[in-house]
């Protein structure tokens, strides 16, 4: 597993988008991530917390949990705030 599989930049075909090379460490300093990296069906996504748990078995950590952590309670929010507007 690498850190690319967790990131928005990573392409099905193996490559970064931003074409910087694979790191073989779980560490890249333009790591952005994205929910679908963890839950491939986002009905799948349940809060914060088991995305950041996921992220740490994973071995995500430093800099990169970070991004996680703050995507995760983004995709939180947006959850929370989606059935208050229907």
């Amino acid at each position: 597993m690498i850190i690319c599989e967790f990131c928005l930049h990573y392409r099905k075909e193996g490559k970064c988008e931003l074409g910087l090379n694979i790191p073989k460490g779980m560490s890249c300093r333009e790591f952005d991530a994205s929910l679908a990296g963890f839950c491939s069906n986002p009905n799948d996504f349940v809060n914060a917390s088991q995305i950041i748990k996921m992220a740490a078995f994973f071995g995500i950590k430093r800099t990169e949990l970070k991004k996680v952590t703050l995507m995760a309670v983004r995709e939180e929010r947006m959850a929370a705030a989606e059935p208050a507007s229907s």
